[in-house]
């Protein structure tokens, strides 16, 4: 009796689906996925949490220390008063880049205010393994930078930029790049730069607007501050004008309406 030959289905071939050809099948898995789980887990807003990974929470001798434990504390009052808020849903989420440092710290403090919270990570050749506090269901892992970047970002409504290098910067400025090109409304998204005193040393961002290199309006885009206290009551107030249900919200920030 002759053998007969079945066929794998082409979306179950794994050789294919990791193939140079399927690439864009990858990257539409990376923005249906989420879109899916996020939609599930009827989260509507969100708190971005972007800083170094390179703090520990009981290195005292490390610089950055003291921002990991104030880190933990704003993304608790900010947790803790998201809870309340209505309408049903999830409102004002705190979401990271899911690794360790300012991120663990903001996972962490979500976690003690009894709340949900977002993890972002991405895939490195030296693994960054997801921080213990990210709540399971809102736990990702993306290949694509630019996917990773592109749900940081589209469901936040604040963004607060604690200490940190490289990545940090990257997040920080491309966020700052498209409110300053208004691909999104300023009055759309709210950025903190916390610690004015590390903000100052490492960018002087008046001397871009000395050199002509930005205007004096686009320093309006951000602000400063420098304890959890002050950053809360900010971030409280600025957004509160957030809150309507969701099936009202119409925001076309990025291109997806």
């Amino acid at each position: 009796m002759q053998h007969i030959y079945f066929p794998q289905k082409a979306y179950k071939n794994l050789e294919f689906l990791s193939s140079e050809e399927a690439r864009v099948l990858r990257i539409l898995s990376e923005y249906l996925e989420p879109l899916t789980r996020l939609a599930k887990q009827k989260v509507h807003t969100t708190i971005l949490f972007l800083g170094s990974a390179r703090v520990e929470p009981e290195d005292k001798t490390h610089p950055l220390y003291r921002y990991y434990w104030e880190a933990e504390e704003l993304a608790y009052r900010l947790a803790r008063w998201a809870i309340k808020l209505k309408p049903k849903g999830k409102n004002f989420v705190i979401c990271t880049g899911g690794g360790p440092g300012i991120m663990e710290a903001a996972n962490r403090g979500a976690q003690r205010a009894g709340g949900k919270s977002i993890g972002m990570n991405i895939s490195l050749p030296h693994e960054q393994f997801p921080n213990p506090y990210i709540s399971p269901e809102l736990s990702f892992i993306f290949h694509y930078f630019f996917m990773r970047k592109f749900w940081l970002s589209y469901k936040a409504k604040a963004v607060v930029a604690f200490p940190g290098g490289f990545g940090t910067l990257d997040e920080l400025f491309e966020l700052l790049t498209l409110v300053q090109t208004e691909k999104i409304d300023r009055e759309n998204l709210v950025i903190l730069l916390y610690g004015e005193e590390y903000w100052r040393q490492i960018i002087n961002f008046e001397q871009l607007v000395k050199h002509q290199a930005i205007s004096p309006e686009d320093l309006k885009i951000f602000t400063y501050k420098s304890t959890p206290e002050e950053a809360f009551r900010f971030l409280q107030r600025r957004l509160r004008k957030f809150l309507k249900p969701a099936n009202k919200e119409t925001s076309h920030r990025l291109g997806l309406a």
